[in-house]
């Protein structure tokens, strides 16, 4: 059997604030609607309904963390995900959800057809 070798202490940290940068549900949001191109700050704003200091301050943690790049062009900042890994990951989430919804879907109408 293989033994696992433990993990040091600063990586655990590194990988958990990397999840924790997908725990806010504007960040996933954000990454949603730069999917397929990269966006201006205002038009992040305006997709999302929100503030652009809000907007601003969550592009600001996912540039600083690697997962989206940065570029300005006259007075505009545009953003677009450097770390296409992302997605991946958010995917497998999300498809893991999908099953487990559809599992107590099916288990619950087998509970309601025994009624």
């Amino acid at each position: 059997m293989k033994q696992t070798l433990p993990l040091p202490p600063e990586v655990v940290q590194q990988v958990a604030e990397y999840f924790s940068l997908l725990s806010e549900p504007m960040r996933l949001r954000l990454l949603h609607l730069l999917r397929d191109e990269e966006k201006c700050v205002q038009e992040l704003v305006e997709a999302t309904q929100t503030s652009q200091a809000n907007v601003s301050k969550h592009l600001k943690v996912m540039w600083q963390a690697g997962i989206l790049s940065r570029r300005s062009e006259g007075t505009c900042a545009y953003y677009r995900v450097e770390d296409e890994m992302i997605f991946d990951l958010c995917n497998r989430v999300c498809d893991r959800l999908a099953t487990r919804l559809e599992e107590q879907a099916r288990n619950f109408r087998v509970l309601n057809s025994k009624r």
